[in-house]
């Protein structure tokens, strides 16, 4: 009876070891893309809440990602964060052109072109504005900003949870980059956008290995 115990008592132990050693993995294989992103872009993710825009180097074209639009048609406070700090590095000359990157998907959903009615009622001429209508992620965004629109250097603009990631797509798909951290007055970022930016990330790391073709390609359109 005793030799029985023991073996049950060994055997309980190596489950729990196995259990242990599997989350230890699980854990591992979730976060680890996240902190190689945050820590391999953090010298080249420009604050604008604390750091002078006049400090944030030079890029010809600004790629602003979508982040969403209101049923009335408007950006969401936090595209509309996004499009205002891309025309304040547009203003500081940081940048000549705004590249707009969303959904045009369906068509009373043109993400794109409500970005760029912003951009131009803060002041931006339109002729400073295109419009990725195909930019359904950030993978695609990247893609087809390389692929499509010519770019190998750009100004990314999102909200500081997401931009590690952007950065680290468009580096891997042919885009030097830096990123500039889009003025939020709360930071008070909703629960659910950094759990999906915790399996967007791992999904980026199998996008990255395969490199699929975006969504939808086309003809190229360079950006002069």
């Amino acid at each position: 009876m005793k030799r029985l115990l023991g073996r049950v008592i060994e055997y309980l132990r190596s489950r729990k070891l196995a259990v242990s050693l599997a989350a230890l993995l699980v854990f591992i294989l979730l976060f680890a893309p996240l902190t190689y992103d945050f820590f391999s872009t953090r010298g080249n993710r420009y604050d604008l809440g604390r750091t002078p825009i006049s400090q944030v180097p030079f890029h010809h074209v600004a790629l602003v990602f979508g982040a969403g639009i209101l049923r009335n048609g408007q950006p969401t406070p936090y595209l509309q964060y996004r499009i205002e700090t891309a025309v304040k590095l547009y203003e500081a000359h940081r940048v000549n052109i705004l590249l707009m990157s969303g959904d045009n998907s369906v068509i009373n959903h043109n993400e794109p072109l409500v970005m760029k009615n912003y951009a131009v009622k803060l002041g931006v001429p339109a002729k400073a504005i295109v419009v990725d209508d195909a930019g359904f992620n950030t993978y695609d965004s990247c893609y087809r900003a390389h692929a499509i629109f010519g770019l190998h250097d750009a100004t990314l603009v999102s909200q500081g949870y997401h931009l590690p990631r952007a950065m680290v797509t468009c580096a891997h798909l042919g885009i030097a980059n830096i990123g500039a951290i889009a003025i939020h007055p709360t930071q008070d970022y909703a629960l659910n956008y950094l759990a999906r930016e915790l399996v967007s990330t791992d999904k980026m790391v199998l996008q990255l290995m395969f490199k699929p073709n975006p969504t939808i390609l086309g003809k190229r359109l360079p950006i002069t």
